[in-house]
């Protein structure tokens, strides 16, 4: 099997290298590219020429714009990166049967409500980026090409910039904390993306009837209070040098922190479909986090 895989460096990205190794030969590709090949979702008709080129059995775009606030300044370039592109690569999949797996968000909803988000339920997206988001999905269901999609939210990884290791920072330098209470979804790792992905392309390339979209994220759900309360109180128990202590981070409203896109408050997805279509089991949110806690606290050396 010969995979293409855009977006190597992103959170889901840097999983997917390691996930999809043992189906095939994988090619993976940063913006940049290399040899010659492009992997800028920048430049729709450069990627095109590295798919044709390539001869493909899978592309995974794990690469995305991904900057909500600045999508609403500059939505021409997240829709070029976010719709127009993933257009591009369904047409060429679609002309050789090449299968594509996107990735996409709960923010193409209008965040309303408290019940968890299906599959079929109608799309209103609030702000720029959930509406290109919407737009690449759209796309690539009306090209005909075989694809899997996966919503997912909340998505966070022990390597680079996150929640955790945010809050970790702050915790360390302020000695209480406002934190948004009226959000709510389940964060989800990069792992387990990854490892679900793999996982399903196995079963879609011998069924090509599991085409289709997918909601992708962890049991259970929390505020993004409650998060950061998981996060310092685990801190404590492991006796890490704070500034904080843990009853004074607040909870506070959205409106609190305004900013330019609006924010889903319900960001949570029913995943039943998934895991009834691949067999598979979604672990609570809080394992993977405790996991990642741990990876961050090794890798960046923090005192306990």
């Amino acid at each position: 099997m010969k995979i293409l895989l855009l977006g190597c460096n992103g959170q889901v990205g840097w999983e997917l290298q390691r996930s999809l190794a043992p189906l095939g030969q994988v090619t993976a590709f940063a913006r940049q590219g290399h040899n010659g090949l492009s992997g800028d979702l920048a430049d729709p008709d450069s990627l095109a020429v590295t798919v044709k080129k390539l001869g493909l059995d899978v592309i995974v775009n794990a690469a995305a714009y991904t900057a909500v606030d600045q999508a609403e300044s500059e939505s021409d370039q997240a829709r070029l990166i976010n719709a127009q592109a993933p257009a591009r690569l369904a047409r060429e999949a679609q002309k050789t049967g090449a299968w594509l797996i996107h990735y996409s968000t709960d923010y193409v909803f209008d965040g309303t409500g408290t019940t968890p988000w299906r599959e079929d339920d109608p799309a209103a997206p609030i702000n720029a980026y959930g509406q290109t988001k919407l737009e690449g999905e759209e796309a690539i269901r009306q090209s005909g090409c075989l694809h899997l999609i996966f919503r997912t939210s909340w998505v966070y990884a022990a390597r680079g910039k996150n929640f955790i290791h945010t809050m970790l920072k702050l915790a360390s330098e302020r000695d209480s904390l406002q934190v948004i209470n009226d959000q709510f979804g389940a964060p989800t790792g990069a792992e387990l993306i990854a490892d679900v992905t793999a996982h399903a392309i196995r079963s879609a390339c011998k069924d090509k009837s599991l085409s289709g979209t997918y909601h992708l994220a962890t049991a259970g759900e929390t505020s993004w209070y409650e998060y950061a309360r998981l996060i310092i109180n685990e801190a404590a128990r492991n006796g890490m040098e704070m500034k904080i202590n843990p009853e004074n981070i607040i909870p506070v409203p959205s409106e609190q922190f305004p900013t330019a896109a609006a924010r889903p408050k319900n960001s949570r997805l029913d995943t039943t479909r998934l895991q009834n279509t691949f067999d598979l089991h979604m672990p609570l949110w809080e394992h993977g986090v405790l996991k990642s806690f741990n990876e961050i606290i090794r890798s960046n050396g923090i005192k306990r």
